[in-house]
Order: structure tokens, then C-alpha cells, then sequence
């Protein structure tokens, strides 16, 4: 995509124009179904007659929206699996699966159908896939966007988000999000990385990785620490409950229309009581103030977007999703913009502070420019 951000036509075209993008099928397309990923909301919504806010964004820019992609049922996954309409295949690495839930978003980027793609992320929905795929993804400040025209999973949790392949891209993507929006640039003097416990179950490739993403920040005058986030133990617990219990509320008398695995999750959580729930939003506010905190001390935090390098298609990945979130869900948690930075192998979380986003792309792709000049 083209590298300038103020418009390289001169005549006020957005940089996104003629840009071909492809949109999770969680978003109304005028002239297409919305299926969330599921038959029955595709039969039950029909042809959309109006675009959601998003698209109308995108086209506006003068982006070219080619199509709309797969996705994990209802959002409400992070392999990419899809009973209804089949597992989401990485297109350049037969048997392994894309990630989810933004599957398809990924698998566009991939075959070369789009070059960014509109996900979501709930949990980890766009950087599961982004490190699974080797490719770069931007979840945005939780409060970003519209979502008229939008279906929710979790409002507690979903974010707008991009996949793409080259960091340098970056700053070019989160105006849509937040058109009108001109802050001043922040100058990121620091980061702190997680301790090695919190990492235990990491893939030794993964590592690897992330110590060339250390290297890269300090290479461009990052000063580095090391945190203990054994207090993010409960942040699986505290999200997945509230998740459960928005998702059930949201789908309340369409659970038998679901396949089983889904249907037995969304059962779960409208069993869930409201003095659970008072106390899982407790939890939820203390664990974002302590989030606030350090991100307010060390500026940026860094650790693995997911511990494993790939997800095999028709494996046994039941512990997957508990697997991945407990490194996502902490930011989904916060609330904060989050860029997914490919490595060879795996690909790793940088945080920052909410409504930062801006200046954390711009730090993306000094990564990407650096990479750029090494080779």
C-alpha cells in the first residue's frame, strides 16, 4: 500500500483508495447475507439492504471491497474452525489452520484476494490469526467505531481491527476507526516484556522471536524491563465469564440453531447469575486499573500474540482457545490498541495505552522500515 498519510493522490483521495479490502462477515454488505458465520442468522437476516457504519467508512475512503470472509461461529472462537461452513485453511500452508474468529480475514491476505482486511477482536480474534499466519494485525482502543450494522459477540470486549502484511502499512489504517480524530504523535521511550513464567507453555521458535522484536525496540532507542504478571492469572476467568454471559444474552432463543460445542457455551452462560457477574466486573475494573498503571510506568508491553506457532486442521484443539486467550485476553481486558508484529515464526503483542493507537502504528512501522533497511 502506498506509504504516505496524507494522501498520496494530492487531490484529497484517501490512501485507501483503490485499495482492495475484505470485510468479516460479521458487518452488513449492502446486497449480501450477514452470517455471522452461522446458517441460521445468514437465513434469518437475508439480503442487507444498507451498508453498516464500517463499510460506509471504507467506501468513502474509496476502498475496493472485494468480498465478505469467513469467520469462527458467532465470532465466538480462535482456531477458525466452522462446522457449518468449513474449516478455514491457510491457503499457503495446507492442514494448518488459520486461527480465529477473523479466519477468513487472514486467509484473504494470504491468497492475495485483499491487501488489508477488516476483523474483529473479541479475545484475541485479530491477533490470533495475524501471529498463526505470519502476518501483521491492529485491534483498536475498545470504544473505536460505529458498530451500527455490526454484530456484537461481547460489547464489554469487541474491538475493531485490520490485518495485513507489512508494518510499514500501518499508519494508513486507523483513521476508519476514528475518522476526524489529529492527535500529536507519542515518542515512545520504553517497554517492558513479561517474565519467563508467564511464558512456560511458549514454543521455543516463538521465543525466539520474541527476542528479535526486543532487539528491534531497543535498536531504535527503547530502554527495556521485565515485569511479573503472575497477578493476570484470573484474567482468563474474569473474561470468558462476562463473554459467556453478554454472548448468551445476545442470542437468547436461537441456542438450539447453533451446533453443539457453541450451543453448550451459550447455555453456560445464561446460567451464569448476575451476582457472578458483579463480581466478575469488579474483577474487570481492578485488573484495567493495574493495566493502566503499567502502561502508564513502562509505556509498551510486549509478549507473544499466541504460545503455539500452528493449529492443525482436524487435531484435537480443545485446549487451544484456553491456551491462546490466557495471552490475549489481558489486553482484551484493558481495553487498549494492540499491533501484532510478525516474526519468521509466530508473531508478538505490543500494548499500549488506550487511545494511543495512532502513535503505536507509527512505531509499528519504524519496526517494519527497520526490518526493511536489514535486508
Amino acid at each position: 500500500m502506498p506509504r504516505s498519510t496524507g494522501g498520496q493522490f494530492g487531490d484529497g483521495r484517501s490512501n485507501l483508495w483503490g485499495i482492495p479490502v475484505s470485510v468479516k462477515d460479521c458487518f452488513d454488505l449492502a446486497g449480501a447475507p450477514t452470517s455471522c458465520g452461522v446458517h441460521f442468522y445468514r437465513d434469518l437476516n437475508g439480503i442487507s439492504r444498507h451498508d453498516s457504519w464500517l463499510v460506509e467508512q471504507l467506501r468513502k475512503a474509496g476502498a475496493v471491497i472485494t468480498g465478505k470472509t469467513h469467520l469462527h461461529p458467532l465470532a465466538y472462537g480462535i482456531t477458525g474452525e466452522n462446522p457449518e461452513f468449513g474449516d478455514c485453511e491457510q491457503p499457503d500452508n495446507p492442514g494448518a489452520l488459520t486461527g480465529g474468529s477473523s479466519s477468513g480475514a487472514a486467509a484473504s491476505i494470504l491468497e492475495g484476494s485483499a491487501l488489508a482486511a477488516i476483523g474483529t477482536d473479541t479475545g484475541g480474534s485479530v491477533r490470533g490469526p495475524a501471529a498463526l499466519c505470519g502476518l501483521a494485525g491492529y485491534r483498536a482502543s475498545l470504544g473505536r467505531g460505529d458498530w451500527r450494522g455490526g454484530a456484537h459477540l461481547a460489547q464489554s470486549f469487541d474491538t475493531m481491527g485490520w490485518l495485513f502484511r507489512d508494518l510499514e502499512d500501518a499508519p494508513l489504517l486507523a483513521y476508519i476507526f476514528a475518522p476526524g480524530k489529529s492527535s500529536a504523535l507519542q515518542e515512545f521511550n520504553s517497554f517492558a516484556v513479561v517474565h519467563d513464567a508467564f511464558l512456560h507453555d511458549t514454543e521455543p521458535a516463538i521465543m525466539a522471536g520474541l527476542r528479535s522484536v526486543e532487539r528491534d525496540l531497543r535498536a531504535l532507542g527503547l530502554k527495556s524491563s521485565t515485569i511479573d504478571v503472575g497477578w493476570w492469572a484470573g484474567s482468563f476467568e474474569t473474561y470468558a465469564t462476562i463473554q459467556a454471559s453478554e454472548a448468551a444474552r445476545l442470542h437468547a432463543g436461537h441456542f438450539d440453531s447453533m451446533s453443539p460445542a457453541l450451543s453448550e457455551r451459550l447455555e453456560w452462560g445464561a446460567r451464569i447469575t448476575d451476582a457472578e457477574i458483579v463480581v466478575m466486573r469488579q474483577r474487570h475494573a481492578e485488573f484495567r486499573t493495574r493495566i493502566d498503571t503499567l502502561l502508564h510506568e513502562h509505556e509498551l508491553l510486549l509478549l507473544p500474540a499466541s504460545p503455539v506457532a500452528r493449529i492443525g486442521i482436524g487435531a484435537d484443539n480443545s485446549q487451544a482457545r484456553s491456551r491462546i486467550l490466557r495471552y490475549t485476553t489481558p489486553f482484551s481486558l484493558a481495553g487498549v490498541p494492540v499491533v501484532t508484529i510478525p516474526c519468521s515464526i509466530g508473531g508478538m503483542q505490543l500494548a499500549a495505552a488506550k487511545e494511543s493507537d495512532e502513535s503505536l502504528l507509527n512505531l509499528a512501522a519504524r519496526i517494519g522500515s527497520k526490518r526493511q533497511r536489514q535486508n
